[in-house]
C-alpha cells in the first residue's frame, strides 16, 4: 500500500488557488510590488467588486496575499518574495505560441513597454533587467556559473555606488529569476531589490501606465552607461 505524500493536499490547494483566471490576473498585477485596492483589481480583472472580493478572500486565506484596511478601502499585496517568485516562474512557463495576441494598438504598446522594462515584484525585469544582469556578469560583479552570487568586487560595487545591501535577513543576496519575456534569468534577491529601489528613487527609471512597466530616463541612461557600460540603445 502506497503512503500518500503529506504535502500533496497543500500542493493541491495551492494549485487550485492559482487555477482561476481572475485570481491569476490579480497575482500578475500585484507583481508590481505595490498594494492595490480591491476596486482597482476588480477593474483590472474586469469583474464586479463583489466577485473580486470573494477571490481576494481566498487568496488571503491561502497565504498568497496579505491585506490591510484603511478606512473603507481594502488594500492587498503579495505575501512575500517567495510568492512573487512562484507567480513569475509559472508565467515564464507559458510558451510564446500560447500567448494571446494583442487585440489593439493600446495592448500592443503596453506589451512592448512591459517587454522593454518592468518591475518583477521588487526587482528589474524585461530587456532592462537582462541588460543589467549581463553587465554585472561581464564585469565580474555577478557570477552565474554555479547559481547567482555576487563576487567580492560586486559587493564592493554596490557599496561604492551607494546602494545598501541588507545582509541581516534570510533572503539570498542574489537569486536568479526566470524572465518570462526574455526566457533568461535576471537578478533578484536582496541585490536585485536594492538596485531596483535605487533606480526608482534616483529616477533612473520611472513607472509608466497602469501596469508595472518602467522607462529608463535620460539620467538613467547616463548612470547605467557610466556605472555598467550599458549602451543607451539597448534600453529603448
Amino acid at each position: 500500500m502506497t503512503t500518500r505524500d503529506p504535502q500533496a493536499p497543500q500542493l493541491a490547494r495551492l494549485a487550485s488557488l492559482i487555477a482561476d483566471e481572475t485570481r491569476a490576473a490579480c497575482l500578475l498585477a500585484l507583481l508590481d510590488g505595490r498594494a492595490w485596492t480591491a476596486g482597482e483589481l476588480a477593474r483590472h480583472a474586469g469583474v464586479a467588486a463583489s466577485t473580486l472580493s470573494e477571490h481576494l478572500s481566498k487568496l488571503v486565506a491561502g497565504g498568497l496575499l496579505t491585506e490591510e484596511r484603511q478606512g473603507r478601502h481594502r488594500y492587498v499585496r503579495l505575501a512575500d518574495a517567495r510568492v512573487a517568485q512562484l507567480v513569475e516562474e509559472l508565467a515564464a512557463q507559458v510558451s510564446p505560441s500560447a500567448t494571446v495576441r494583442p487585440r489593439n494598438l493600446r495592448e500592443s504598446s503596453a506589451g512592448s513597454a512591459m517587454a522593454r522594462g518592468r518591475t518583477c515584484y521588487d526587482h528589474l525585469a524585461g530587456r532592462l533587467g537582462i541588460a543589467v544582469t549581463d553587465a554585472l556578469t561581464s564585469r565580474g560583479l555577478l557570477r552565474q556559473d554555479t547559481g547567482f552570487a555576487l563576487t567580492d568586487d560586486g559587493i564592493g560595487w554596490f557599496d561604492s555606488t551607494g546602494i545598501h545591501l541588507d545582509r541581516t535577513g534570510r533572503r539570498p543576496l542574489a537569486r536568479a529569476c526566470l524572465d518570462w519575456t526574455e526566457r533568461r534569468p535576471h537578478l533578484a534577491g536582496v541585490a536585485g531589490a536594492a538596485l531596483c529601489r535605487h533606480a526608482l528613487e534616483a529616477e533612473w527609471c520611472v513607472r509608466i501606465g497602469s501596469e508595472r512597466a518602467v522607462k529608463v530616463t535620460a539620467a538613467g541612461e547616463r548612470a547605467l552607461a557610466e556605472l555598467l557600460g550599458i549602451e543607451s540603445a539597448t534600453l529603448r
